[in-house]
Protein backbone atom coordinates (compact mmCIF):
# COMPACT_ATOMS: atom_id res chain seq x y z
CA UNK A 1 0.00 0.00 0.00
CA UNK A 2 1.61 3.31 -1.02
CA UNK A 3 2.19 5.96 1.58
CA UNK A 4 -0.11 8.89 1.47
CA UNK A 5 1.48 12.27 1.25
CA UNK A 6 0.42 14.55 4.01
CA UNK A 7 -0.34 18.10 3.14
CA UNK A 8 -0.28 20.82 5.69
CA UNK A 9 -3.48 22.79 5.85
CA UNK A 10 -3.02 26.52 6.00
CA UNK A 11 -5.49 29.05 7.20
CA UNK A 12 -7.20 30.96 4.49
CA UNK A 13 -6.48 34.63 4.99
CA UNK A 14 -4.25 34.16 8.06
CA UNK A 15 -4.17 36.69 10.86
CA UNK A 16 -5.56 40.12 10.13
CA UNK A 17 -3.16 43.02 10.36
CA UNK A 18 -3.53 45.71 13.02
CA UNK A 19 -4.71 49.11 11.97
CA UNK A 20 -1.60 51.29 11.62
CA UNK A 21 -3.62 54.27 12.90
CA UNK A 22 -4.51 52.50 16.14
CA UNK A 23 -2.89 53.93 19.29
CA UNK A 24 0.26 52.22 20.58
CA UNK A 25 -0.11 50.16 23.74
CA UNK A 26 1.10 51.53 27.05
CA UNK A 27 4.47 50.50 28.47
CA UNK A 28 4.85 48.72 31.79
CA UNK A 29 6.96 50.04 34.66
CA UNK A 30 9.59 47.41 33.85
CA UNK A 31 9.80 48.57 30.24
CA UNK A 32 10.42 52.16 31.32
CA UNK A 33 13.18 50.88 33.61
CA UNK A 34 14.66 48.65 30.91
CA UNK A 35 14.66 51.43 28.30
CA UNK A 36 16.46 53.71 30.72
CA UNK A 37 19.01 51.17 31.93
CA UNK A 38 19.76 49.24 28.72
CA UNK A 39 22.62 51.49 27.60
CA UNK A 40 24.09 51.53 31.12
CA UNK A 41 24.19 47.73 31.15
CA UNK A 42 25.78 47.64 27.69
CA UNK A 43 28.45 50.20 28.65
CA UNK A 44 29.30 48.30 31.85
CA UNK A 45 29.50 45.00 29.94
CA UNK A 46 31.01 45.56 26.48
CA UNK A 47 30.41 42.72 24.03
CA UNK A 48 27.44 41.39 25.98
CA UNK A 49 24.86 39.41 24.01
CA UNK A 50 21.24 40.49 23.60
CA UNK A 51 19.81 37.80 25.88
CA UNK A 52 22.32 38.56 28.60
CA UNK A 53 21.29 42.22 28.57
CA UNK A 54 17.70 41.20 29.27
CA UNK A 55 18.78 38.85 32.00
CA UNK A 56 20.82 41.55 33.75
CA UNK A 57 17.99 44.05 33.41
CA UNK A 58 15.58 41.55 34.96
CA UNK A 59 17.94 40.94 37.86
CA UNK A 60 18.34 44.66 38.45
CA UNK A 61 14.57 45.17 38.36
CA UNK A 62 14.04 42.43 40.94
CA UNK A 63 16.74 43.96 43.15
CA UNK A 64 15.03 47.36 43.20
CA UNK A 65 13.05 48.14 46.31
CA UNK A 66 9.43 49.33 46.20
CA UNK A 67 10.51 52.95 46.75
CA UNK A 68 12.93 52.76 43.82
CA UNK A 69 10.20 51.46 41.51
CA UNK A 70 7.81 54.37 42.22
CA UNK A 71 9.08 56.67 39.42
CA UNK A 72 8.72 53.90 36.85
CA UNK A 73 5.29 52.90 38.10
CA UNK A 74 4.08 56.51 37.93
CA UNK A 75 5.33 56.80 34.33
CA UNK A 76 3.54 53.55 33.51
CA UNK A 77 0.31 54.88 35.04
CA UNK A 78 0.60 58.08 32.99
CA UNK A 79 1.25 56.09 29.84
CA UNK A 80 -1.72 53.84 30.54
CA UNK A 81 -3.92 56.91 30.94
CA UNK A 82 -2.56 58.27 27.63
CA UNK A 83 -3.34 54.98 25.92
CA UNK A 84 -6.88 54.84 27.29
CA UNK A 85 -7.56 58.41 26.11
CA UNK A 86 -6.13 57.77 22.64
CA UNK A 87 -8.02 54.47 22.39
CA UNK A 88 -11.35 56.05 23.32
CA UNK A 89 -10.78 58.87 20.81
CA UNK A 90 -9.79 56.32 18.16
CA UNK A 91 -12.90 54.22 18.78
CA UNK A 92 -15.14 57.31 18.89
CA UNK A 93 -13.93 58.28 15.43
CA UNK A 94 -14.91 54.89 14.02
CA UNK A 95 -11.41 53.51 14.18
CA UNK A 96 -12.43 49.97 15.08
CA UNK A 97 -12.51 48.75 11.50
CA UNK A 98 -13.06 45.09 10.67
CA UNK A 99 -9.34 44.45 10.39
CA UNK A 100 -8.44 46.01 13.76
CA UNK A 101 -7.42 43.52 16.44
CA UNK A 102 -7.51 44.51 20.12
CA UNK A 103 -4.88 42.58 22.09
CA UNK A 104 -6.65 42.93 25.44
Amino acid sequence: MPQETKTRKTRVGGRRKKDPNAPKRSLSAYMFFANEQREVVRSENPGIKFGQVGKLLGERWKALGPKDKIPYESRAAQDKKRYEEEKSAYLANGGAAADYIDDE
